[in-house]
């Protein structure tokens, strides 16, 4: 059976890291399993972790009055799931919904601000992981965003 560190040297978010880095990081982390339907995070609740996708599928998801839950997103194996644990006030801005059996490395947010605090080598290494995936996000929704003004125009 592999430990946390096994499963977490395997994922795309710690290609690279030095394995005293993977094992401090590893100390913050827990292996879980959700069914279809369970939710990773609710929109507005306290974002106290966040997730590396091992496998499965996450549909992410706000709610649009009068329409329902709108999917925005769906993450996959290999992605990172959450990073409202990084910045205050701490709180989810969107559902994360499994949307088949999903397995992921939970990291406890606030263990793992403190040891970004005790060292910033170690917070360096994981904005490096951060915000590349993030701003790739943020160019795909201005690309839908452009199409749905297209479409609105057209």
């Amino acid at each position: 059976m592999k430990d946390i560190a096994d499963l977490l040297r395997h994922h795309p978010f710690a290609e690279g890291l030095d394995e005293e880095t993977l094992a401090l990081i590893a100390g913050c982390a827990k292996n879980v399993i959700l069914q279809p339907g369970e939710y990773f995070l609710r929109e507005a609740a306290p974002a106290d972790s966040f997730y590396l996708v091992r496998h499965g599928a996450v549909a992410l998801e706000t709610f649009v009055p009068g329409r329902g839950p709108f999917t925005f997103l769906t993450v996959k194996s290999g992605e990172i799931l959450g990073a409202e644990w990084l910045i205050p006030p701490y709180r989810s801005s969107f559902d994360a919904r499994a949307v088949e059996l999903t397995r992921a490395i939970s990291f406890d947010g606030k263990c793992l601000r403190g040891k970004c605090e005790a060292d910033p080598r170690v917070g360096y290494e994981m904005m490096k992981r951060f915000i590349p995936p993030l701003v790739k996000r943020l160019q795909s929704a201005r690309m839908q965003a452009l199409g749905m003004y297209d479409a609105a125009n057209a």
